[in-house]
């Protein structure tokens, strides 16, 4: 094969084609798993769990509240903003079974990213955790939010364990700011009028072709922009992580058990990776998901996990060396894990074959973007994963490299890697040019600014970025953003953002700064992104400058940066 294009067959075992007409909309997947699974464990979290009949009745509550309750109209937008606790899948289920659409907010989004973001997808409604409503208080004049609903982190939990919970991190752990919203309705509240209201209406929104989801992404640069992902676009992709999660070994037996299977999901659900993944296939496959609020405390981690027969795991690179590193890890049930999908960020060698050595399981390592609902690749497994490559091309996707000028490369050579498949979103929110921007002239391809190489089988290596975007993490940072906030600092004259390796976050946020203040300090630079940006955004590391690289018409060249920082590194090197 001469050309780099690819919609071959996969690996052994992995199912090779999707019907995307399987459903006509998500609320039919969601009320199809509803009816299917209803005695089975849906969600755990904080130690407590819910049935698939008990989200039902819960998120059917909320969908009537939303119907009766407010002034909400079909295809209004309501944003959802929390962690991974019992109350998001609850949210998230009964705005889509209310006829609105969803805009999945990060909770730690600074008060500057919630304001463009709210306002930018002119959200009329907010569901929110207690823990941030200090923020949303703050922006509230600003936005277009109509209606608020506030819930607490145990308010799924029965009594007494619901409020000493409650009050413990209100008054003991101290996580909760004061804040004043005097016409929010609590979210336990708003499930009991929902109740009382009676069954929801079903006039949720159908046809492929509708938007259902708004999900923000920088996309290849610049301000956030919100990805509209159809029915279409999320029952595909939902089919699509299903046939992979579906493998059978060469024997043909199952990867996971009939009944379902326990998967343990840290990463958050309002990131598109675990939305799809845990909010959409595992609810059609009937699986139970253990929902973990904060994965950065490992030992609080490992300790929600012990008490389960593991199946599976999702994750990512800095997250499986976190809890490799913990010395109560080992002591989990790895008995019956036979998946582990790492997704996100770039999964290093050591980290998969230690997983493997603690754990019996091999990871499965993918790719996907936002725009593509997100997945496009992942890798078999039963041991025929390939290590540095992100899979293959899941089913119904094709894929294809090009040069710089849009033409097709060869098989085995590098190119800007494109995707065509029914995951691809329809388009950014309000942003034609954009949208025009991240597709080839023919507008048949999504371009997705990595360099990857697709060798004969099918399997793909991402080589580079094409944009100067750093991935912290797994999360998209914008060095534009970066850099506009900063230079709003009254003694910086210019500055430059780039991403430099790093062992912990696969990538960290390195600045450059030219100051007219010769007091100026690092610890002054970083107090003000604090004010101003996500923990994930802030710079690790700041240099002061008396120059920039720069063009002839004075554009900062970040690769020289770049290539700067790289050769240090190779410096240090042992010889």
């Amino acid at each position: 094969m001469d050309a780099s294009f690819w919609d071959g067959k996969r690996a052994p075992g992995i199912v090779d084609t999707i019907n995307v007409n399987e459903y006509d909309s998500v609320v039919e997947c969601i009320d199809s798993a509803f009816k299917r699974y209803a005695d089975r464990k849906a969600f755990t979290s904080v130690g407590y769990t819910l049935t698939y009949r008990e989200i039902d009745e819960y998120s059917a509550a909320f969908a009537s509240y939303l119907q009766n309750h407010t002034t909400l109209q079909p295809g209004d937008r309501v944003a959802v903003q929390m962690p991974n606790i019992m109350q998001c899948p609850i949210a998230v289920y009964g705005v889509l079974r209310a006829g609105m659409i969803l805009v999945n907010t990060n909770p730690l989004y600074t008060e500057r990213e919630m304001l463009h973001q709210f306002n930018d997808s002119g959200a009329k409604a907010l569901v929110c955790m207690d823990m941030f409503a200090k923020s949303v208080q703050s922006i509230l004049p600003e936005t277009g939010l109509k209606h608020v609903i506030v819930t607490s982190l145990a308010d799924m939990l029965p009594f007494p364990k619901r409020q000493l919970i409650n009050a413990a991190a209100k008054y003991i752990k101290k996580m909760i700011p004061d804040y004043s919203l005097p016409t929010a309705v609590r979210f336990r509240k708003a499930l009991s009028l929902g109740k009382s209201a009676g069954a929801y209406k079903k006039n949720h929104i159908t046809g492929h072709d509708s938007t259902i989801v708004l999900q923000y992404t920088g996309g290849t640069t610049g301000v956030a922009k919100g990805a509209e992902l159809t029915n279409l676009n999320l029952i595909a992709n939902m089919l699509q992580a299903r046939a992979n999660m579906a493998q059978v070994d060469d024997n043909g037996k199952p990867l996971k058990p009939a009944e379902g299977a326990t998967v343990v999901a840290p990463l958050p659900l309002y990131h598109i990776y675990s939305f799809t993944v845990h909010l959409m296939a595992m609810l059609d496959s009937g699986d139970h998901s253990i929902l973990i609020a904060n994965p950065r405390d490992p030992g609080m981690f490992i300790k929600m996990i012990k008490p389960h027969r593991l199946d599976g795991f999702v994750g990512l690179n800095t997250l499986f060396v976190g809890l490799l590193n913990h010395p109560e890890f080992k002591e989990c049930n790895f008995e019956h894990l036979n998946l582990t999908l790492s997704g996100g960020t770039a999964l290093m060698d050591d980290t998969a074959k230690r997983w493997k050595e603690t754990t019996g399981c091999g990871i499965s390592e993918g790719y996907g973007l936002t725009e593509c609902s997100p997945i496009v690749a992942v890798n078999p497994a039963a041991g025929l994963e390939r290590l540095g490559t992100v899979g293959q091309a899941v089913p119904g996707t094709s894929l294809k490299c090009i040069d710089d000028q849009g033409n097709e490369v060869p098989q085995g050579e590098r190119g800007e890697l494109c995707v065509k498949g029914p995951q691809v979103m329809k388009g950014y929110w309000n942003r034609p040019e954009a949208t025009a921007d991240s597709f080839t002239e023919d507008g048949e391809w999504l371009k997705t600014g990595d360099v990857a190489v697709i060798d004969d089988d099918g399997f793909v290596k991402i080589v580079d970025r094409i944009k100067d975007m750093i991935l912290v993490s797994g999360f998209n940072v914008y060095p534009n953003e970066i850099e506009e906030v900063v230079a709003a600092h009254p003694a910086v004259e210019n500055c430059a953002a780039i991403g430099i390796p790093d062992a912990k976050s696969g990538e960290a946020v390195k600045l450059f700064i030219i100051s007219t203040d010769k007091n100026l300090t690092a610890d002054d630079i970083k107090a003000h992104c604090r004010e101003n940006l996500t923990g994930y955004k802030q710079p690790k590391y700041i240099e002061f400058r008396d120059e920039l690289p720069m063009t002839p018409v004075g554009k900062i060249l970040r690769r020289e940066l770049k290539d700067e920082e790289a050769a240090k590194n190779k410096e240090a090197e042992p010889a």
